[in-house]
């Protein structure tokens, strides 16, 4: 082949395609590759819980969840500080903490529990096994996003495929990131990675779409703008969602201690190590509330490239009508929590009919409902 038949424009977009095609598998590889670390971070995750039941939770959360009453006429008979033995020898005598199951009507106050480790050297050893497992997966993902993104020279979210795992990063960095602001939130990392691995399943098995360019719509600086920020809001609000099914569960749970009943052993040495279900209620409060706003400007941001594209702003399109339903659901969720009369549970389930109105705006919309966000295909 001679020196200007390889340069030729043929040859020219020849070797980008080939050059395209490689990186789509490369990123193809990586991703797997982070399915794989993810799956021994979640085997990880499983002994920090497995290993933790053997430690003292048991008696530490009979301690804790001892009634008011019996705490009362503890205190009135002089009941003894508790002592704890030291391995060196001696003796150290610690004051039996109060205990307040609930403070008034509709609350609770009650500490929040050791972690999935439950206070187990060998537990806790296997959770930071598993946070570094998913640090590596993160990185690989990523890796494997980015490649994507060059395999087709634009942002990776034209279709459901590269959503999904942009999604799945976005959400595990968020997590990354509330670990390294010194939250406490590692018992979020089991509930997390498990729907991560769904997720990425769904993704290269049902929602896989070859590297292919974008329709002339979609060729706007408001792609990165509405889209980053669509896929950002889905991936807090999927952790605000664990956090709130998490809260529903230690709020079932709390209460049945309180009407005098014994959960099973299974129930006891999970939702013990979790936290207290007025620390989750907040938790879930404060991520829907600190993202409301950006999900807000998602929307007027969509609006704009609408105008842009299509000449119209609003259209009443399935996708803008259902990012609406979405915001109004979100609106009334945060409205309703701020509302004494509708904390805990009332407002729990506003949440998670909120993030499942989410997940139909994404889901369902996508694949069972025409318009003009059907561009992308699946």
């Amino acid at each position: 082949m001679t020196l200007a038949a390889a340069t030729s424009p043929a040859a020219v977009t020849d070797l980008a395609a080939a050059t395209n095609e490689h990186l789509a598998s490369i990123s193809n590889t990586l991703v797997y590759s982070a399915m794989a670390v993810y799956t021994l971070a979640f085997f990880a995750y499983i002994a920090e819980w497995l290993l933790g039941s053997r430690s003292k939770v048991g008696r530490t959360a009979a301690a804790l969840t001892a009634s008011a009453s019996q705490q009362s006429g503890a205190a009135k008979k002089g009941a003894p500080a508790v002592t704890v033995r030291k391995e060196g020898g001696g003796t150290a005598v610690l004051e039996r903490p109060e205990v307040v199951v609930r403070s008034a009507s509709g609350a609770r106050d009650v500490p929040d529990g050791p972690g999935a480790h439950g206070g187990d050297e060998q537990g806790d050893l296997y959770g930071r096994i598993a946070i570094s497992l998913t640090v590596l997966a993160f990185l690989v993902e990523l890796a494997g996003v980015v490649a994507r993104a060059a395999s087709v020279e634009r942002a990776p979210w034209g279709n459901m495929y590269e959503f999904n795992i942009t999604f799945s990063t976005v959400a595990v960095a968020v997590y990354l990131a509330l670990l390294a602001l010194k939250k406490n939130v590692r018992w979020l990392g089991l509930f997390l990675i498990t729907t991560v691995l769904l997720d990425l399943g769904l993704a290269v098995t049902v929602l896989y779409t070859a590297s292919d360019q974008l329709v002339p719509a979609l060729h706007s600086y408001w792609l990165y703008i509405h889209v980053s920020t669509a896929i950002f809001c889905g991936a807090v609000f999927y952790v605000g969602a664990v956090a709130t099914i998490l809260y529903l569960f230690k709020d079932s749970y709390e209460t049945k201690l309180l009407s005098g009943g014994k959960p099973g052993a299974f129930a006891t040495s999970v939702l013990e190590r979790l936290p207290a279900s007025a620390t989750l209620d907040k938790f879930a409060y404060r991520i829907n509330a600190a993202v409301f706003p950006l999900w807000t400007f998602t929307i007027i941001a969509g609006a704009i490239w609408a105008g842009d594209a299509w000449g119209r702003y609003w259209n009443w399109d399935p996708k803008e009508t259902w990012s609406f339903i979405t915001w109004v659901a979100y609106a009334g969720y945060l409205h309703a929590r701020a509302t004494a009369g509708w904390k805990g549970r009332k407002a729990a389930y506003l949440a998670m009919i909120a993030f499942g109105c989410w997940l139909f705006n994404y889901y369902g919309v996508n694949i069972f409902v025409s318009g003009k966000h059907s561009y992308a295909g699946v």
